[in-house]
């Protein structure tokens, strides 16, 4: 694993200078676009709206859209100036049950490495913690945003996990909630009993996406029969160093061009004493 940020958790008076790892990733198998005749990439261009032009990656600015369709461009100027905190540190702001936090916080999660010099305090404070079956809610701010999270311990490590804030969980608003529906005791009992005989210890491994390897026994055969397509290589015009050398270049192949397109030159029509010295010659040839 590749660390994504290198930072130090503040533990009151205490400091622990860890490493962040990505805990979780994505095991779907990826695709491309491309053209059904001949396989080659589909490439996208950014194009603007208004005047139709491409546009290279460094005049793009953010901008955010008011209801009336006018937008307000943001330039980084006006994100540098914003009160996001610059230091690497997850700062500990309390301890609670585990309960007490709703899954449906949760965004991402991410493993902490202790430096060399961290390990001891990362021992002390991990175990520590285990002991209490608490979690530590702290905040981060992690690739230009700041997040709330728990820190608890998983197999020996410290796991971080980003929080959503509160005002991005949505309410459940369903009618069916304000509905007076009426269920029955026996109808409980049974459900109940349901439950109860489907009950058993969580088992990860005992659970496969039948969907993603159905997907790659497929691919794997088409691979195995050749139902395979190379792409014909793009060609690709090589940079020109600077504006005189394209100008150079420019008019060397404009010079090419004209020279292939130049007629060839006519044969000269022999002279007058020339044709009658080959006409004694042939009468002499003949007489002879």
């Amino acid at each position: 694993m590749r660390s994504i940020w290198k930072g130090a958790i503040s533990f009151g008076l205490v400091t622990i200078p860890v490493k962040v790892y990505s805990a979780t990733e994505q095991r779907d198998v990826s695709f491309h676009q491309v053209h059904r005749e001949d396989g080659g990439r589909i490439k996208y261009k950014r194009v603007c709206s208004v005047d139709g032009e491409e546009v290279p990656y460094a005049d793009i600015a953010k901008g955010y859209e008011l209801p009336s369709g006018e937008m307000v461009v943001l330039t980084d100027e006006d994100f540098a100036d914003l009160p996001l905190s610059t230091s690497r540190r997850i700062d500990v702001l309390q301890f609670v049950e585990q309960e007490e936090v709703d899954p449906i916080y949760f965004a991402k999660s991410y493993y902490l490495e202790p430096d060399a010099q961290g390990a001891k305090p990362y021992v002390l404070l991990r175990d520590a913690l285990e002991k209490s079956d608490q979690v530590a809610i702290v905040k981060v701010a992690l690739r230009q945003r700041e997040s709330l999270a728990t820190l608890r311990v998983r197999e020996g490590v410290f796991v971080l996990e980003t929080m959503l804030w509160p005002d991005e969980v949505r309410a459940p608003d369903f009618p069916f909630l304000e509905e007076d529906i009426e269920v029955r005791k026996q109808e409980l009992t049974m459900a109940t009993s349901l439950i109860e005989s489907m009950q058993g210890d969580f088992e990860p491994s005992e659970y496969k996406d039948a969907y993603r390897e159905a997907l790659q026994s497929v691919i794997d055969a088409k691979i195995e029969g050749r139902e395979v397509t190379r792409p014909e290589p793009e060609g690709e015009e090589e940079p020109a160093a600077d504006l005189l050398s394209a100008l150079r270049a420019s008019v060397e192949a404009a010079k090419k061009d004209r020279g292939a397109k130049k007629p060839a030159a006519k044969k000269k029509a022999p002279s007058k004493s020339t044709s009658k010295k080959s006409e004694s010659k042939t009468r002499s040839r003949r007489s002879a």
